[in-house]
């Protein structure tokens, strides 16, 4: 244990020292952080194993093994050690993500890091240090939207713990992080953050289905409620995306700033008129705290980066008739294109 956590700490801290001061101290964080969890982790056999832990816990853990046996043998989504230690945690979250955006731009900003590449997002394992930074950015002028996340993965690096911000999930909800996760270190391509979360919505929802469907999870109640809410979803993402492409046209024009400003904010507000009236139909309330947030470019830029490419992911797989080794090795060979070429061949 103590060699694995010491070539951890050194894997974690060896780009500290080629960067500048403040990248160190974002690094440092990120260090120990990581650390941390895998300090804290127990193996989930192990405590299993104990007669007192309790039994919702018990059956949690124990929906997860299941979940990475049907992961490994059904998905073919590598899980290596991740998963298979546990650690509790002191906080709702594991880290808070910060996203930014300029005030006449749909597109987020970049970070760029070792490994992971550039990606439109700023980890931190500390909401008041999430908070900080996303301050500092308002005060260059980006606008900014940051949220906690339950979950994330190394891409194989480490073997990631499960942590107790995801075991509040619904089984189903559970057994879906699990195959988002365990998609991205199936593939992951530096640098393009659309696909990659495309790619592993995707995963995550396919997996979803032919879990129930093998587990004999078939009851009517729970499939329809699953179904409800992947249409809504669906709905929820076509809404954010039509507006933010509203936005887009918006920003492309030739208005002067301060009108530009002004169509801006008409905008925002017809969003969460829209919402509402799409609320009052569905009687759904899971978007409303997303709708509490600030709806600027930072905060749409998440939605479009998780679902944009879904439905492309959803096609191929149909053109492979359900393959799924075929359709990872097309999804391999894309990753393999120039990012130009591969965003005119996924038509973005």
């Amino acid at each position: 244990m103590r060699k694995a956590l010491a070539r951890s700490l050194f894997l974690l801290l060896v780009p500290v020292l080629l960067v500048s001061c403040e990248t160190v101290s974002y690094y440092g964080q990120a260090a120990r952080g990581q650390l941390s969890l895998l300090h804290g982790r127990e193996d989930i056999e192990q405590l299993l194993a104990d007669s007192s832990l309790d039994a919702q816990t018990r059956a949690k853990l124990r929906r997860v093994q299941q979940a990475l046996a049907f992961a490994e043998h059904s998905l073919q989504l590598p899980s290596g050690g991740s998963y298979r230690s546990f650690t509790a945690l002191d906080r709702p979250y594991v880290v808070w993500n910060v996203f930014a955006a300029s005030e006449f731009s749909v597109e987020p900003t970049q970070w760029c890091y070792p490994i992971a590449g550039c990606v439109s997002y700023r980890g931190y394992f500390s909401e008041q240090a999430a908070r900080h930074y996303a301050e500092r950015l308002q005060a260059q002028g980006l606008e900014v939207y940051s949220g906690g996340v339950d979950a994330y993965s190394t891409l194989g690096w480490f073997n990631d713990p499960l942590t107790s911000a995801v075991l509040r999930r619904p089984d189903h909800r559970l057994v879906a992080l699990l195959f988002h996760e365990l998609a991205h270190q199936r593939l992951y391509v530096p640098g393009d953050t659309e696909f990659n979360e495309s790619f592993a919505s995707f995963v995550e929802q396919e997996g979803l289905r032919r879990w129930l469907a093998q587990q004999g999870q078939g009851d009517a109640p729970l499939l329809a409620q699953i179904a409800r809410e992947n249409q809504w979803q669906q709905e929820f993402v076509r809404l954010v995306s039509a507006h933010r492409e509203a936005l887009r046209k918006l920003y492309d024009s030739d208005v002067p700033q301060t009108q530009m400003r002004e169509s801006k904010q008409v905008l925002q507000a017809q969003l969460r008129q829209d919402y509402q009236r799409w609320r009052e139909t569905t009687s759904y309330t899971g978007y409303d705290r997303w709708f509490e947030g600030p709806l600027n470019n930072a905060q749409l830029a998440t939605v479009a980066s998780y679902n944009a490419l879904v439905p492309f992911f959803e096609n191929l797989l149909a053109q492979k008739q359900g393959d799924l080794p075929a359709f990872y090795a097309e999804v391999a060979a894309l990753a393999e294109l120039p990012a130009q070429e591969r965003a005119e061949r996924l038509g973005r």
